[in-house]
């Protein structure tokens, strides 16, 4: 056992502990400080990040020993700091958090972002941010945040955290690891996209696809093959049978539009922009649309992908996959069970307005009426058939 003394939240603590011992259990157990929280234990997540003499540090891996005669910094003692002061109002009007668990450590490294990056933009805020791991927010919140308290202080600057900054400046050039302590800088890849592919839908299912949630579904259409392709290949008699889907404009094979859908006491209308890549061989293709929402500032970007299968002579199948994400306060949204039930009702709602469609042609110059659409009925009608499904179980 060793005698260290670490100056924490302007409290000196003297504590005796075992030279193995971390900084994040000796804030925890020693100085009874809760609000550090441990989580991945390995540097990964950076929920138990606190300020070592004012710079981020993750308290899992840095022994408590190595902080010995210096100041550490909790999530309890930020009450006199000037930039936690405007970060921690902007995470509640930016909706940055939600259960919280990794609030503290996010608001560790989001001081420092402010203090040595004052014309950091959007990727840069993000490149910083990709050592802290939130499950809740899909980080837009916490994005949003920043670069509102940047912003301001570009517009009215701070005499007090100027000077922060400058003492920063000063002090870039020590050499922490003469301390026990290793530095780090973010750096940005060129990473090359790969080429976009038109793939076919599988069977029906769901799977969590790399880029987002996936949704099989499918529907069968009245009409030959040939037929119900070459309708579904053209972007505004197909927006006019999506639910809640408005095409505004459309040059070439890109469109603008929104589309709105409501959830239980979900709302959101997303506007921005899809373009539809073709395969006439395979009578399949991808429609890649992304767009935010103005009320909740939340970003989605999903991918359509739909393949019509001849079935028989008179008939055909379209099977549809759609592949989504969701970023910001809807974020939570995504992968509930109710939401993917809802998804697949919205696709055999779509496959029932292209039958109708194709047996009641627009007349030359008639514009596509968005289709009409119940959410509420629908959202219902998935609770009742879920009450249904717990008495059959049983």
């Amino acid at each position: 056992m060793a005698e260290i003394s670490i100056q924490v939240n302007g409290r000196q603590q003297k504590h005796e502990a075992e030279p193995r011992t971390h900084l994040g259990d000796f804030i925890r157990e020693k100085s009874r400080l809760t609000g550090t929280n441990l989580s991945c234990e390995h540097g990964v997540c950076g929920a138990c990040t606190v300020l070592v003499d004012g710079r981020p540090v993750r308290s899992c891996i840095t022994f408590a020993g190595a902080c010995d005669g210096h100041e550490v910094t909790t999530v309890e003692g930020y009450n006199d700091d000037p930039i936690m002061s405007r970060l921690r109002t902007a995470f509640s009007e930016k909706h940055a958090l939600q259960c919280g668990f990794c609030t503290p450590g996010m608001l560790a490294t989001s001081r420092d972002i402010v203090l040595r990056l004052p014309d950091a933009d959007e990727a840069r805020v993000r490149i910083e941010l990709s050592g802290n791991i939130c499950r809740c927010t899909g980080y837009q919140g916490i994005t949003a945040a920043i670069l509102s308290v940047l912003q301001a202080l570009r517009d009215q600057p701070d005499a007090q955290i100027e000077a922060l900054r400058a003492a920063v400046v000063q002090d870039v050039q020590q050499d922490w690891t003469q301390n026990g302590f290793t530095t780090f800088e973010a750096v940005q890849e060129e990473v090359q996209a790969p080429a976009p592919v038109a793939a076919a839908p599988a069977a029906s299912g769901s799977a969590d696809k790399g880029k987002g949630q996936a949704i099989q579904g499918g529907f069968e259409a009245r009409f030959p093959a040939d037929q119900v392709w070459a309708f579904m290949k053209d972007l505004p008699k197909v927006a006019g049978c999506l639910p809640g889907a408005i095409i505004e404009s459309q040059e070439g094979a890109t469109v603008q539009g929104k589309i709105a859908i409501k959830f239980g006491p979900m709302s959101a209308a997303f506007k921005g922009n899809a373009t539809l890549e073709e395969d006439n061989d395979r009578r399949a293709a991808v429609l890649r649309g992304e767009g935010v929402d103005s009320l909740s500032q939340s970003r989605a970007r999903g991918d359509v992908s739909y393949q019509v299968l001849p079935d028989g002579d008179d008939r055909s199948r379209v099977e549809v996959e759609l592949v989504y994400s969701l970023q910001g306060p809807l974020a939570q949204f995504s992968r509930s069970g109710l939401v993917q039930d809802f998804v697949r009702r919205m696709i055999a709602e779509f496959g029932k307005n292209v039958n109708l469609r194709l047996e009641k042609p627009l007349a030359e110059g008639e514009e596509p009426v968005v289709a009409e659409f119940n959410p509420v009925k629908m959202f219902f009608s998935i609770l009742w058939d879920r009450f249904k499904g717990l008495f059959r179980r049983s």
